[in-house]
């Protein structure tokens, strides 16, 4: 915990914004993270790993290369070059969107969707629901940060269907 920043009132006013990127420029903290986001997954049979835009690309990226796994960047609107599906969300400061390949994903896939910090569950949600229009295998959930103690109530808000798992709870 004294690798992750904390910022009052980002990106707006009553916002506790967990900054992670404390967590990404110590090379001690990346080499933690990978080795335990491999010991969860190395099991599980994934495919495809989802990064959620942004901050999911960086492990998500290192978690497919040791899994053998493809990366799926699930990006915000007009990011990614080829034809897409989307779907919108709303999140606690405001509406989003998500986007991912039509190509991506397909049906014999098990996929593990990865994000940086589960705060609503709203980005998640959203990433999820895309994901299952391809009708993959299965899904799995991951997060770096989980956030319990401000009644944001993220875990219930995805709900008992996925299997969830993170690193650091706070």
């Amino acid at each position: 915990m004294k690798h992750l920043r904390s910022i009052e009132d980002f990106p707006k006013q009553g916002i506790y914004f967990r900054d992670v990127t404390t967590l990404f420029k110590d090379a001690k903290c990346i080499e933690i993270m990978d080795d335990e986001l491999y010991e969860l997954y190395k099991d599980k049979g994934i495919t495809k790993v989802v990064g959620i835009e942004s901050r999911g690309f960086i492990m998500g990226a290192c978690l497919a290369r040791r899994l053998g796994a493809g990366l799926v960047m699930a990006r915000k609107p007009g990011k990614l070059p080829a034809e897409t599906i989307s779907q919108s969300f709303e999140k606690e400061y405001g509406l989003d969107t998500l986007e991912i390949h039509k190509d991506a994903i397909n049906e014999n896939d098990v996929v593990l969707l990865h994000d940086d910090l589960l705060a609503t569950g709203g980005t998640m949600i959203a990433a999820w629901e895309l994901v299952k229009k391809f009708n993959p295998k299965k899904c799995y959930m991951n997060f770096i940060i989980e956030i319990r103690d401000e009644g944001l109530h993220g875990r219930e808000n995805i709900g008992p269907d996925i299997e969830v798992t993170t690193l650091i709870e706070c």
